[in-house]
Protein backbone atom coordinates (compact mmCIF):
# COMPACT_ATOMS: atom_id res chain seq x y z
CA UNK A 1 0.00 0.00 0.00
CA UNK A 2 1.29 3.47 -0.87
CA UNK A 3 2.43 5.73 1.96
CA UNK A 4 0.64 9.09 2.12
CA UNK A 5 3.38 11.73 2.25
CA UNK A 6 0.95 14.17 3.90
CA UNK A 7 1.33 12.03 7.02
CA UNK A 8 4.98 13.09 7.50
CA UNK A 9 6.43 16.18 9.13
CA UNK A 10 10.04 17.18 8.39
CA UNK A 11 11.61 14.64 10.75
CA UNK A 12 9.34 11.85 9.56
CA UNK A 13 9.98 12.60 5.90
CA UNK A 14 13.75 12.70 6.47
CA UNK A 15 13.49 9.27 8.07
CA UNK A 16 11.51 7.99 5.11
CA UNK A 17 14.16 9.33 2.71
CA UNK A 18 16.78 7.40 4.65
CA UNK A 19 14.76 4.22 4.14
CA UNK A 20 14.78 4.96 0.41
CA UNK A 21 18.55 5.47 0.50
CA UNK A 22 18.15 9.16 -0.38
CA UNK A 23 19.96 12.14 1.12
CA UNK A 24 18.17 14.42 3.64
CA UNK A 25 17.80 17.32 1.17
CA UNK A 26 15.25 15.22 -0.74
CA UNK A 27 12.85 15.70 2.18
CA UNK A 28 13.06 19.48 1.82
CA UNK A 29 12.52 19.24 -1.93
CA UNK A 30 9.46 17.10 -1.46
CA UNK A 31 8.02 19.34 1.25
CA UNK A 32 8.29 22.40 -0.99
CA UNK A 33 6.62 20.63 -3.90
CA UNK A 34 3.86 19.11 -1.79
CA UNK A 35 3.03 21.93 0.62
CA UNK A 36 4.18 25.17 -1.01
CA UNK A 37 3.20 24.34 -4.57
CA UNK A 38 0.38 21.97 -3.74
CA UNK A 39 1.68 19.44 -6.27
CA UNK A 40 0.38 15.85 -5.95
CA UNK A 41 2.00 14.57 -9.16
CA UNK A 42 5.54 13.24 -8.65
CA UNK A 43 6.29 13.45 -12.38
CA UNK A 44 5.80 17.24 -12.17
CA UNK A 45 8.57 17.55 -9.54
CA UNK A 46 11.18 18.31 -12.16
CA UNK A 47 14.19 19.01 -9.90
CA UNK A 48 13.97 15.52 -8.37
CA UNK A 49 15.91 12.72 -10.08
CA UNK A 50 13.73 10.75 -12.48
CA UNK A 51 14.73 7.43 -10.95
CA UNK A 52 13.52 8.59 -7.52
CA UNK A 53 10.31 10.02 -8.99
CA UNK A 54 9.57 6.63 -10.49
CA UNK A 55 10.13 5.01 -7.11
CA UNK A 56 7.74 7.49 -5.50
CA UNK A 57 5.07 6.77 -8.11
CA UNK A 58 5.19 3.10 -7.12
CA UNK A 59 5.51 3.47 -3.34
CA UNK A 60 3.94 6.80 -2.29
CA UNK A 61 1.11 9.26 -2.88
CA UNK A 62 -0.10 12.72 -1.87
CA UNK A 63 -3.68 12.05 -0.84
CA UNK A 64 -5.73 14.75 0.90
CA UNK A 65 -9.36 14.19 1.92
CA UNK A 66 -11.70 14.33 -1.08
CA UNK A 67 -14.44 16.94 -1.45
CA UNK A 68 -17.96 15.77 -0.65
CA UNK A 69 -19.73 19.14 -0.66
CA UNK A 70 -18.99 22.86 -0.76
CA UNK A 71 -21.09 25.78 0.46
CA UNK A 72 -20.38 29.50 0.06
CA UNK A 73 -21.99 32.00 2.43
CA UNK A 74 -23.17 35.48 1.52
CA UNK A 75 -20.14 36.96 3.28
CA UNK A 76 -17.72 34.83 1.22
CA UNK A 77 -17.08 32.24 3.92
CA UNK A 78 -16.61 28.77 2.44
CA UNK A 79 -17.39 25.48 4.13
CA UNK A 80 -16.12 22.18 2.77
CA UNK A 81 -17.29 18.73 3.77
CA UNK A 82 -14.32 16.43 3.23
CA UNK A 83 -14.44 12.65 2.96
CA UNK A 84 -12.36 10.78 5.55
CA UNK A 85 -13.67 7.32 4.70
CA UNK A 86 -16.17 4.74 5.96
CA UNK A 87 -19.07 7.14 5.65
CA UNK A 88 -17.47 9.91 7.71
CA UNK A 89 -16.92 13.52 6.72
CA UNK A 90 -15.33 16.48 8.48
CA UNK A 91 -15.84 20.17 7.87
CA UNK A 92 -13.26 22.88 7.28
CA UNK A 93 -14.11 26.57 6.96
CA UNK A 94 -12.25 29.31 5.08
CA UNK A 95 -12.92 32.88 6.21
CA UNK A 96 -11.66 35.57 3.81
CA UNK A 97 -10.84 39.03 5.15
CA UNK A 98 -9.12 42.06 3.67
CA UNK A 99 -5.80 41.39 5.40
CA UNK A 100 -5.86 37.62 5.91
CA UNK A 101 -7.37 34.30 4.98
CA UNK A 102 -8.19 32.12 7.98
CA UNK A 103 -8.81 28.39 7.82
CA UNK A 104 -10.67 26.63 10.62
CA UNK A 105 -9.37 23.06 10.76
CA UNK A 106 -10.95 19.93 12.29
CA UNK A 107 -8.97 17.40 14.34
CA UNK A 108 -11.51 14.62 15.00
CA UNK A 109 -14.52 13.00 13.37
CA UNK A 110 -17.07 14.40 15.79
CA UNK A 111 -15.93 15.13 19.31
CA UNK A 112 -15.29 12.92 22.32
CA UNK A 113 -16.34 15.74 24.67
CA UNK A 114 -19.99 16.59 25.25
CA UNK A 115 -20.39 20.35 25.51
CA UNK A 116 -24.12 20.86 25.18
CA UNK A 117 -23.99 24.16 23.26
CA UNK A 118 -21.84 22.71 20.44
CA UNK A 119 -23.39 21.08 17.39
CA UNK A 120 -20.27 18.98 16.76
CA UNK A 121 -20.61 17.38 20.20
CA UNK A 122 -24.19 16.41 19.41
CA UNK A 123 -22.96 14.29 16.51
CA UNK A 124 -21.02 11.99 18.82
CA UNK A 125 -17.52 10.69 18.09
CA UNK A 126 -15.99 8.24 15.61
CA UNK A 127 -12.19 8.59 15.63
CA UNK A 128 -9.17 10.87 15.59
CA UNK A 129 -8.01 12.27 12.27
CA UNK A 130 -4.59 11.28 10.96
CA UNK A 131 -1.88 13.87 10.37
CA UNK A 132 -2.60 13.61 6.63
CA UNK A 133 -6.30 14.29 7.21
CA UNK A 134 -5.52 17.34 9.35
CA UNK A 135 -2.81 18.95 7.22
CA UNK A 136 -4.74 17.79 4.16
CA UNK A 137 -7.44 20.32 4.97
CA UNK A 138 -4.86 23.12 4.69
CA UNK A 139 -3.32 21.56 1.57
CA UNK A 140 -6.73 21.24 -0.02
CA UNK A 141 -7.89 24.77 0.88
CA UNK A 142 -4.76 26.40 -0.51
CA UNK A 143 -4.99 24.44 -3.74
CA UNK A 144 -8.72 25.02 -4.14
CA UNK A 145 -8.51 28.75 -3.50
CA UNK A 146 -5.45 29.15 -5.71
CA UNK A 147 -7.08 27.35 -8.63
CA UNK A 148 -10.25 29.39 -8.23
CA UNK A 149 -8.27 32.64 -8.07
CA UNK A 150 -6.23 31.72 -11.15
CA UNK A 151 -9.38 30.85 -13.07
CA UNK A 152 -10.94 34.18 -12.11
CA UNK A 153 -7.76 36.11 -12.84
CA UNK A 154 -7.46 37.41 -9.28
CA UNK A 155 -3.80 38.40 -9.21
CA UNK A 156 -4.14 39.75 -5.68
CA UNK A 157 -5.19 36.35 -4.36
CA UNK A 158 -3.31 33.93 -6.58
CA UNK A 159 0.40 34.25 -5.82
CA UNK A 160 2.03 32.38 -8.67
CA UNK A 161 5.64 33.23 -7.85
CA UNK A 162 7.58 30.00 -8.30
CA UNK A 163 4.27 28.14 -8.38
CA UNK A 164 3.49 28.98 -4.72
CA UNK A 165 -0.16 28.16 -4.00
CA UNK A 166 -0.28 29.22 -0.34
CA UNK A 167 -3.26 31.51 0.31
CA UNK A 168 -4.22 30.66 3.88
CA UNK A 169 -2.38 33.09 6.20
CA UNK A 170 -3.85 31.96 9.52
CA UNK A 171 -4.94 28.59 10.88
CA UNK A 172 -7.20 28.03 13.86
CA UNK A 173 -7.57 24.54 15.29
CA UNK A 174 -11.19 25.27 16.16
CA UNK A 175 -13.08 22.92 13.85
CA UNK A 176 -14.63 19.60 14.75
CA UNK A 177 -13.09 17.89 17.76
CA UNK A 178 -10.84 18.63 20.74
CA UNK A 179 -7.32 19.06 19.28
CA UNK A 180 -5.48 18.06 22.45
CA UNK A 181 -7.38 14.76 22.55
CA UNK A 182 -5.57 13.90 19.29
CA UNK A 183 -2.26 15.23 20.49
CA UNK A 184 0.40 13.50 18.39
CA UNK A 185 -1.31 13.93 15.02
CA UNK A 186 -2.27 17.55 15.72
CA UNK A 187 1.25 18.49 16.80
CA UNK A 188 2.76 16.81 13.71
CA UNK A 189 0.35 18.76 11.50
CA UNK A 190 1.08 22.05 13.26
CA UNK A 191 4.82 21.50 12.85
CA UNK A 192 4.21 21.32 9.11
CA UNK A 193 2.19 24.53 9.28
CA UNK A 194 5.17 26.24 10.94
CA UNK A 195 7.93 24.70 8.79
CA UNK A 196 9.57 27.16 6.37
CA UNK A 197 9.79 24.39 3.77
CA UNK A 198 6.05 23.75 4.04
CA UNK A 199 3.58 26.53 4.95
CA UNK A 200 5.90 28.87 6.85
CA UNK A 201 3.27 30.26 9.21
CA UNK A 202 4.45 32.04 12.34
CA UNK A 203 3.50 30.67 15.74
CA UNK A 204 1.32 33.75 16.23
CA UNK A 205 -0.72 32.80 13.17
CA UNK A 206 -1.50 29.26 14.31
CA UNK A 207 -3.99 29.07 17.16
CA UNK A 208 -5.04 25.93 19.01
CA UNK A 209 -8.32 26.03 20.88
CA UNK A 210 -8.87 23.63 23.76
CA UNK A 211 -11.61 22.94 26.27
CA UNK A 212 -8.93 22.44 28.90
CA UNK A 213 -7.04 19.12 28.95
CA UNK A 214 -4.45 20.27 31.47
CA UNK A 215 -1.66 17.66 31.00
CA UNK A 216 -1.77 18.17 27.23
CA UNK A 217 -1.50 21.96 27.62
CA UNK A 218 1.72 21.39 29.55
CA UNK A 219 3.01 19.03 26.85
CA UNK A 220 2.16 21.53 24.11
CA UNK A 221 4.13 24.24 25.92
CA UNK A 222 7.25 22.10 25.49
CA UNK A 223 6.59 20.51 22.10
CA UNK A 224 4.95 23.15 19.91
CA UNK A 225 3.92 26.38 21.68
CA UNK A 226 1.52 28.12 19.33
CA UNK A 227 -1.08 30.75 20.22
CA UNK A 228 -3.48 29.27 22.76
CA UNK A 229 -7.21 29.84 23.03
CA UNK A 230 -9.13 28.28 25.91
CA UNK A 231 -12.86 27.60 25.74
CA UNK A 232 -13.69 28.99 29.17
CA UNK A 233 -17.42 29.79 28.86
CA UNK A 234 -18.08 30.10 32.60
CA UNK A 235 -16.90 32.12 35.61
CA UNK A 236 -17.15 29.28 38.13
CA UNK A 237 -16.98 25.49 38.39
CA UNK A 238 -20.71 25.11 39.02
CA UNK A 239 -21.67 26.52 35.62
CA UNK A 240 -18.69 25.08 33.78
CA UNK A 241 -19.28 21.56 35.12
CA UNK A 242 -22.68 21.70 33.45
CA UNK A 243 -21.80 23.18 30.05
CA UNK A 244 -18.17 21.99 29.64
CA UNK A 245 -18.09 18.51 31.28
CA UNK A 246 -14.28 18.13 31.04
CA UNK A 247 -14.21 20.70 33.85
CA UNK A 248 -15.17 17.93 36.28
CA UNK A 249 -11.78 16.32 35.60
CA UNK A 250 -9.74 19.51 35.24
CA UNK A 251 -11.47 22.25 37.27
CA UNK A 252 -10.84 25.93 36.81
CA UNK A 253 -8.01 26.35 39.31
CA UNK A 254 -6.01 23.62 37.52
CA UNK A 255 -6.81 25.03 34.09
CA UNK A 256 -5.83 28.60 34.94
CA UNK A 257 -2.57 27.39 36.51
CA UNK A 258 -1.77 25.54 33.26
CA UNK A 259 -2.50 28.72 31.29
CA UNK A 260 -0.03 30.65 33.44
CA UNK A 261 2.62 27.98 32.87
CA UNK A 262 1.95 27.99 29.13
CA UNK A 263 2.80 31.68 28.87
CA UNK A 264 6.38 30.91 29.88
CA UNK A 265 7.02 29.74 26.30
CA UNK A 266 4.03 31.07 24.37
CA UNK A 267 4.48 33.12 21.19
CA UNK A 268 2.05 35.66 22.65
CA UNK A 269 2.07 37.15 26.12
CA UNK A 270 -1.58 36.41 26.75
CA UNK A 271 -4.16 33.63 26.61
CA UNK A 272 -7.34 34.15 24.62
CA UNK A 273 -10.35 33.07 26.62
CA UNK A 274 -13.35 32.15 24.46
CA UNK A 275 -16.69 32.70 26.11
CA UNK A 276 -19.93 31.71 24.40
CA UNK A 277 -22.81 33.94 25.51
CA UNK A 278 -25.78 31.85 26.63
CA UNK A 279 -28.97 33.62 27.62
CA UNK A 280 -29.67 33.26 31.32
CA UNK A 281 -26.78 30.80 31.84
CA UNK A 282 -23.51 32.73 31.99
CA UNK A 283 -24.26 36.29 30.84
CA UNK A 284 -25.30 38.24 33.93
CA UNK A 285 -23.55 41.24 35.45
CA UNK A 286 -22.64 39.04 38.41
CA UNK A 287 -21.12 36.46 36.04
CA UNK A 288 -18.98 39.16 34.42
CA UNK A 289 -17.69 40.43 37.74
CA UNK A 290 -16.97 36.88 38.89
CA UNK A 291 -15.04 36.29 35.66
CA UNK A 292 -12.88 39.36 36.27
CA UNK A 293 -11.99 37.99 39.70
CA UNK A 294 -11.34 34.50 38.34
CA UNK A 295 -8.67 35.49 35.78
CA UNK A 296 -6.98 38.29 37.69
CA UNK A 297 -3.62 36.45 37.77
CA UNK A 298 -3.62 35.32 34.10
CA UNK A 299 -2.59 37.74 31.32
CA UNK A 300 -5.47 37.34 28.91
CA UNK A 301 -7.97 38.78 26.47
CA UNK A 302 -11.57 37.77 25.88
CA UNK A 303 -13.41 36.73 22.76
CA UNK A 304 -17.14 36.84 23.50
CA UNK A 305 -19.05 34.57 21.13
CA UNK A 306 -22.78 35.06 20.61
CA UNK A 307 -24.25 31.56 20.71
CA UNK A 308 -24.94 30.20 17.23
CA UNK A 309 -28.18 28.21 17.43
CA UNK A 310 -28.77 24.75 16.01
CA UNK A 311 -31.83 22.48 16.23
CA UNK A 312 -32.77 21.21 19.71
CA UNK A 313 -29.76 22.79 21.39
CA UNK A 314 -31.73 23.84 24.46
CA UNK A 315 -29.88 27.18 24.60
CA UNK A 316 -30.60 30.71 23.41
CA UNK A 317 -28.25 33.46 22.34
CA UNK A 318 -27.79 36.23 24.90
CA UNK A 319 -29.53 39.49 24.11
CA UNK A 320 -27.28 42.06 22.48
CA UNK A 321 -27.57 44.52 25.38
CA UNK A 322 -26.53 41.75 27.80
CA UNK A 323 -23.48 40.95 25.64
CA UNK A 324 -22.48 44.62 25.44
CA UNK A 325 -22.95 45.08 29.18
CA UNK A 326 -20.82 41.99 29.84
CA UNK A 327 -18.12 43.24 27.47
CA UNK A 328 -18.06 46.70 29.05
CA UNK A 329 -17.49 45.25 32.53
CA UNK A 330 -14.45 43.36 31.22
CA UNK A 331 -13.12 46.43 29.40
CA UNK A 332 -13.61 48.66 32.44
CA UNK A 333 -11.61 46.11 34.46
CA UNK A 334 -8.70 46.65 32.06
CA UNK A 335 -9.10 43.68 29.71
CA UNK A 336 -9.30 43.57 25.94
CA UNK A 337 -12.71 42.12 25.14
CA UNK A 338 -14.15 41.73 21.66
CA UNK A 339 -17.43 40.34 20.43
CA UNK A 340 -16.81 37.84 17.65
CA UNK A 341 -18.46 38.76 14.39
CA UNK A 342 -20.57 35.83 13.26
CA UNK A 343 -19.36 34.57 9.89
CA UNK A 344 -20.98 31.95 7.68
CA UNK A 345 -23.98 31.26 9.91
CA UNK A 346 -26.26 31.07 6.86
CA UNK A 347 -24.43 27.86 5.87
CA UNK A 348 -23.94 26.59 9.45
CA UNK A 349 -20.24 27.43 9.30
CA UNK A 350 -20.12 29.64 12.39
CA UNK A 351 -18.52 28.77 15.72
CA UNK A 352 -20.18 25.75 17.31
CA UNK A 353 -22.23 24.87 14.23
CA UNK A 354 -19.94 22.37 12.47
CA UNK A 355 -21.56 18.96 12.30
CA UNK A 356 -19.93 17.06 9.46
CA UNK A 357 -20.95 13.46 8.84
CA UNK A 358 -20.23 11.19 11.81
CA UNK A 359 -20.85 7.50 12.27
CA UNK A 360 -21.08 7.80 16.04
CA UNK A 361 -19.30 5.02 17.92
CA UNK A 362 -20.41 6.50 21.25
CA UNK A 363 -24.11 6.24 20.28
CA UNK A 364 -24.46 9.63 21.98
CA UNK A 365 -27.44 10.80 19.95
CA UNK A 366 -29.20 7.48 20.47
CA UNK A 367 -28.63 7.65 24.23
CA UNK A 368 -29.84 11.23 24.32
CA UNK A 369 -33.03 10.30 22.51
CA UNK A 370 -33.53 7.37 24.85
CA UNK A 371 -33.09 9.66 27.83
CA UNK A 372 -35.59 12.13 26.41
CA UNK A 373 -38.04 9.32 25.81
CA UNK A 374 -37.61 8.10 29.37
CA UNK A 375 -38.43 11.53 30.70
CA UNK A 376 -41.59 11.60 28.62
CA UNK A 377 -42.66 8.12 29.72
CA UNK A 378 -42.30 8.79 33.41
CA UNK A 379 -43.37 12.44 33.51
CA UNK A 380 -46.33 12.79 35.91
CA UNK A 381 -49.59 13.82 34.26
CA UNK A 382 -52.47 15.79 35.73
CA UNK A 383 -54.09 13.75 38.49
CA UNK A 384 -51.11 11.38 38.87
CA UNK A 385 -49.86 13.05 42.08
Amino acid sequence: MSVNLLDYDAAGLAGLMAQYGEKPFRAKQLMKWIHQRGEPDFEAMTDIAKSFRQKLVLDAAVTPPALMAEQIAKDGTRKWLLDVGTGNGVEAVFIPEDDRGTLCVSSQVGCALDCGFCSTARQGFNRNLSTAEIIGQLWWANRRMSLDASRLGDAGLADNRNGDTRIVSNVVMMGMGEPLANYDNVVAAMKLMLDDNAYGLSRRRVTLSTSGIVPAIDRLREDCPVALAVSLHAPNDRIRDDIVPINKKYPLHQLLAACTRYLEKAPRDFITFEYVMLDGINDSVENARELVSLVRDVPCKFNLIPFNPFPNSGYKRSQRDAIMRFRDILINAGYVATVRKTRGDDIDAACGQLAGQVLDKTRRAEKRLAGDAQVIIFQPQNGDL
